[in-house]
């Protein structure tokens, strides 16, 4: 892989191993000398597994340029809270009498964390304190949706104008149209962010379900004008030592065949890690897979 976007995102299907080449990015960048961050997303989180140390809601050091940070639901509603909660609460209560609780209970709305994340993410980008930002994001399903929830948002705050138009409620010196054009503005600062900054890598396995995901987020992605140009597959077998092996080989050929066959209709490029005998921890065996990702 040959990557020159400040943000490297991975996206797949669980348990498809996007922790393991996330880390092995950052520690690739970290090695050519560039400040690296890895950042997880993921509902369960397991960074802290494969580089062997406690890593949670502060950045933390691993080695030479490379730091890794696991946001916990809780942390990015505080850090939600702290940056949109009373611009929230200013917006609801201008023509709805309630307690400013109403911010914590929207706090728990479906896809107010994602959102959250695209702007906690753009903002590490804008302030320049790393130079590569490794996202190992949430399973599939939450990436397709995480990456429309700008566009949609934005959609949302056009059709909220012309409800909040009929009340016309202004106070002090900024009004509930400040307010909402400066979301507006910043979803489509993040909208651009996400094509022109960040490149999506689809992590995968050679089995039918995995493959036909992979498929389906591949073309959506293009289709939607995002930069992915890079297919990982994961545990792939290359030697047969017995008949389990030779008909999982068998299996993975036809997967592997499915996947090569995307580079037909769009320029992609497909990178195989092979099956380890032991599991992928610490520096040291990352730096393996990390050889095979960059060679």
């Amino acid at each position: 892989m040959k990557i020159n976007k400040k943000v490297v995102m991975f996206a797949g299907k669980g348990g498809v191993g996007k922790t393991t080449v996330s880390c092995a990015t950052a520690v690739h960048f970290a090695l050519q000398g560039e400040k690296t961050l890895v950042i997880s997303t993921d509902p369960a989180p397991s960074l802290s597994d494969i580089f062997e140390t406690k890593i949670g809601d502060k950045e933390k050091k691993l080695a030479e340029n490379l730091y890794a940070l696991e946001l916990s639901s809780g942390e990015v509603l505080r850090l939600w809270k702290q940056k949109f909660g009373d611009e929230i609460y200013e917006v609801i209560s201008s023509f709805v009498d309630t307690e400013k609780s109403i911010v914590d209970y929207i706090g728990t709305a479906p896809g107010i964390d994602e959102e959250f994340m695209l702007y906690y993410i753009h903002e590490l980008v804008m302030r320049k304190k790393y130079e590569r930002i490794i996202w190992d994001s949430a399973p599939m399903g939450h990436t397709l949706r995480l990456l429309n929830l700008p566009s949609r948002f934005i959609d949302h705050l056009n059709q909220a104008v012309k409800v909040y138009m009929k009340f016309n409620i202004k106070w002090g010196k900024r009004s509930i149209f400040d307010i909402i054009d400066s979301w507006k503005k910043l979803a489509e600062e993040i909208v651009e962010f996400l094509k022109n900054e960040t490149e999506i890598v689809a992590v995968t396995i050679p089995e039918t379900l995995s493959t036909m995901q992979t498929e389906r987020l591949v073309f959506e992605l293009h289709e939607n004008n995002m930069n992915i140009n890079y297919i990982v597959i994961n545990n792939v077998i290359h030697e047969a030592c017995c008949e389990f092996h030779r008909q999982r080989m068998l299996m993975q050929e036809g997967n592997i065949k499915r996947i090569d066959e995307i580079k037909d209709k769009i320029d992609i490029e497909v990178t195989k890690i092979p099956s380890f005998s032991y599991e992928i921890k610490g520096l040291e065996k990352l730096e393996e897979v990390e050889k095979i990702l960059f060679r």
